[in-house]
């Protein structure tokens, strides 16, 4: 059973933002901190940078002697089951520090010539650096720091989809930055038969971690000891029949090691090839699992699109069912538009509550027509306005959606409705809205609605969006 059943949300992982989790085991998934350093949103930003502090935290009190102290913090990164993550069989069990582990981790860091160096800098480079340190403690450690901001996004999220939390439940430790400490307090949460739940947002989590020990050795230092061999003339370098000059990577292995003092060691004598890792990680960070992904480790059925959209086929024109036209809406565009928008949010509040949007989305995009979008415009939040009409569009309308426009905010928006009788004038108004400079609105009708869903269902470059493309340039040209 996963937590869509058993609170009955009748939502496939597709219409959810949020993992949905196993109840009775983990899902083989981790939570990648190389990967929310490169998310756009202030959520993700203020999780990199909670993580960024605890970690700083632990090599101040290793540089100052403060060994008690280090390890008690350590120990609070114990998996609690409530994250569902990871990489147990059977019950949920976590593979994070704990009392017993942290202390041999904290000595394992002690000891390491990569902390006492400043080599170490980021908790993903414990992966490479540190002995007994895997990307399933890092994933565990991770969302215990992040603790704090997750409680908030799963009160969010239950609001959203309806999930009744329990009062005054044990938070865990919360990791306080002003303090540089632990605390822990109570709060609502969802809970089960099992115990309470933290729900994780889906687009944080990646099948492994953006560091890979083996991935670093053999594709970035390897090639630094062979350049080094070669310059120095050493024993380990072969001459060929050809006249030729090498160095494998193999020689190297057996004559320097392959474990992590080997790694620490040579590392040491060749820090660009950290550096050259950690940049070109940064650049080019992991992507997000897409909907069908999550759906096969969940082991769960796939997205259900005909019935979505015979739902809305069937669903009457008119102010009566403008409510569920916009959930409709907010369940086609939430899967649809996966990884690219994110944290749906349903009649969201501007200007202290002066203005409400229909539908807000977070701009998260890498690749595709939203990435390319943010590169070029204003557009940290895509805006969503949803008009169960019988009549057609006009200027108030085009005017509603520009009015929840800024420059912070962001200048785009999607305007839906059933259909439009004069599809030519309404992206004459469109452009025209543009040209004064009042923001880019896309038109989508019901039939264009079907257009989207059909190209992300061939799989065919998902995140391209051609229809919005084309529109978006009608705007521009």
């Amino acid at each position: 059973m996963r937590f869509s059943e058993y609170f009955e949300l009748e939502r496939q992982q597709a219409f959810l933002d949020f993992v949905d989790i196993p109840m009775n085991t983990d899902l083989p998934v981790f939570v990648d901190p190389t990967a929310l350093r490169s998310m756009n949103s202030k959520f993700a930003q203020e999780c990199a940078s909670l993580i960024q502090h605890f970690f700083e935290t632990i090599l101040s009190h290793m540089k100052s002697g403060r060994n008690k102290e280090a390890v008690a913090l350590l120990s609070s990164l114990n998996e609690r089951n409530e994250f569902r993550l990871g990489y147990s069989k059977g019950r949920p069990r976590g593979h994070a520090f704990g009392a017993k582990s942290a202390a041999s981790v904290w000595g394992a860091l002690a000891k390491s010539a990569a902390s006492t160096s400043g080599l170490l800098r980021d908790l993903e480079d414990s992966c490479l650096l540190i002995e007994g340190v895997g990307r399933d403690m890092i994933s565990d450690a991770v969302c215990n720091i992040i603790r704090g901001p997750l409680i908030r996004y799963t009160q969010s999220a239950c609001g959203y989809y309806g999930v009744p939390l329990t009062a005054d439940i044990p938070t865990g430790p919360v990791w306080d930055v002003k303090a540089g400490k632990w605390s822990q307090s109570f709060s609502p949460l969802p809970m089960t038969t099992s115990g309470k739940i933290i729900l994780v947002p889906k687009i944080f989590v990646r099948q492994r971690l953006s560091y890979e020990m083996d991935e670093y050795y053999r594709h970035y230092l390897l090639p630094e000891m062979q350049r080094d061999e070669m310059e120095r003339k050493t024993g380990l370098v072969e001459l060929l029949r050809d006249g030729r000059k090498r160095v494998t990577k193999k020689k190297l292995m057996e004559n320097y090691g392959a474990d992590k003092l080997a790694i620490i060691r040579e590392t040491l004598k060749h820090p660009q090839a950290l550096d050259d890792y950690r940049a070109a990680k940064s650049k080019d960070s992991s992507l997000p699992l897409g909907n069908a992904k999550l759906s096969e480790l969940e082991n769960a059925p796939t997205i259900n699109w005909d019935k979505t959209l015979s739902e809305l086929k069937k669903l009457p024109v008119g102010n009566e069912a403008a409510s569920q036209y916009e959930d409709l809406i907010e369940k086609i565009l939430s899967a649809a538009f996966y990884p690219s928008l994110t944290y749906p949010t349903k009649q969201h509040e501007l200007h202290q509550g002066r203005k409400r949007v229909d539908i807000t989305y977070t701009n998260e995009a890498k690749t595709g027509f939203f990435a390319w979008l943010s590169s070029h415009y204003s557009c940290a939040f895509i805006f969503v306005e949803c008009k169960n009409y019988g009549s057609e569009l006009g200027n108030p309308e085009l005017d509603q959606i520009s009015g929840r426009f800024s420059p912070s905010r962001g200048q785009v928006g999607l305007l839906i409705c059933r259909k439009l009788k004069d599809k030519a004038l309404m992206e004459r108004r469109c452009k025209d809205t543009a040209q004064d400079q009042r923001g880019f609105i896309i038109v989508l009708t019901d039939e264009e609605i079907f257009e989207i869903v059909d190209g992300v269902k061939s799989q065919v470059l998902p995140s391209a969006y051609p229809l919005l493309t084309r529109k978006f340039r009608q705007l521009v040209d």
